[in-house]
């Protein structure tokens, strides 16, 4: 069973970090783009950030280039979020997702292109 389990959430500080982990069961992430993505109350899920599924390209929603780092470990079927310099605004349940792609290289910000989802890791940025 393909699974994706998401942990490293948490209540910090605004101007603080979190590492989030995405971590694969039952298959192995070496060639699906991962997305992260994240949901605040009453808004539409949005992504933040995905690496490709070939030289670990990567691409950032504007709100967050500069701040958060996404990579991957392949060895260990792990991807990472680095989040820094945190802002209220950032508040949300945080999603990573998996695809195959359409083609090599691939990597995208748009719900749409997932079809694998994990549950969820709660980010709480307050002071």
């Amino acid at each position: 069973q393909l699974q994706l389990v998401e942990s490293g959430g948490g209540l910090v500080q605004p101007g603080g970090s979190l590492r989030l982990s995405c971590a694969a069961s039952g298959f192995t992430l070496d060639y699906y783009a991962i997305g992260w993505f994240r949901q605040a109350p009453g808004k539409e899920r949005e992504g933040v950030s995905c690496v490709d599924n070939f030289r670990g390209s990567t691409n950032y929603a504007d709100s967050v280039k500069g701040r958060f780092t996404i990579s991957r470990d392949n060895a260990k079927d792990t991807v990472y979020l680095q989040m820094n310099s945190l802002k209220p605004e950032d508040t949300a349940v945080y999603y990573c997702a998996a695809t195959a792609g359409p083609r090599i290289g691939f990597c995208s910000v748009y719900t749409t292109n997932y079809n694998y989802w994990g549950q969820g890791t709660q980010v709480t940025v307050s002071s």
